[in-house]
């Protein structure tokens, strides 16, 4: 089952308008001047979490999540849009971030990836290599043998940043 339908299952058995709730966390997150990376939210009852990731060209420090935890909590809570109790955490997406957005593609151009997709493409599931952008609705990456494969964006599963271990040794080094 893919995630987008495990929380669209979860949310519709506790009576949860996601699409209203995750408009409202862009709204707020935007408004703050951060990207709203990707928002979840897991669990029933007092073990429920949602999950906020933000970002910023320059990265975000503590004080962003802080600040980001304390508006989003705020109208969340005038809005009174999940009826149980539950526990809000905000946070970077970190080295290996999600990549959810078209524009995600073209950003990290150059960076390594990891790309899995719902179907096989090439007979495996699973794609290692650098970005090189996003065009028709196909992601663009050069695999490590040097071939460009494109991958259609709606069969793709879960896309990551990867972090370049060479490229960070050969940095070091200068």
């Amino acid at each position: 089952m893919s995630g987008r339908l495990a929380h669209l299952i979860c949310f519709m058995g506790m009576g949860l308008e996601w699409d209203r709730i995750r408009r409202l966390i862009q709204e707020v997150v935007e408004g703050q001047g951060y990207e709203l990376v990707d928002a979840e939210f897991k669990g029933a009852g007092k073990n429920s979490m949602l999950r906020i990731f933000i970002d910023t060209p320059a990265g975000v420090t503590h004080s962003d999540c802080e600040l980001v935890t304390a508006q989003v909590g705020t109208v969340l809570d005038v809005e009174d849009l999940i009826p149980s109790s539950y526990t809000l955490e905000v946070s970077s997406p970190g080295l290996e971030r999600k990549l959810v957005k078209e524009s995600d593609f073209t950003r990290f151009g150059g960076k390594l990836a990891r790309i899995q997709t719902r179907i096989p493409l090439r007979q495996q599931k699973l794609f290692r290599g650098r970005l090189q952008g996003f065009s028709e609705g196909k992601i663009q990456l050069v695999l490590q043998n040097g071939d460009l494969l494109e991958i259609p964006l709606d069969v793709v599963k879960e896309a990551r940043l990867e972090f370049d271990w060479a490229a960070e040794r050969q940095r070091e080094k200068s």
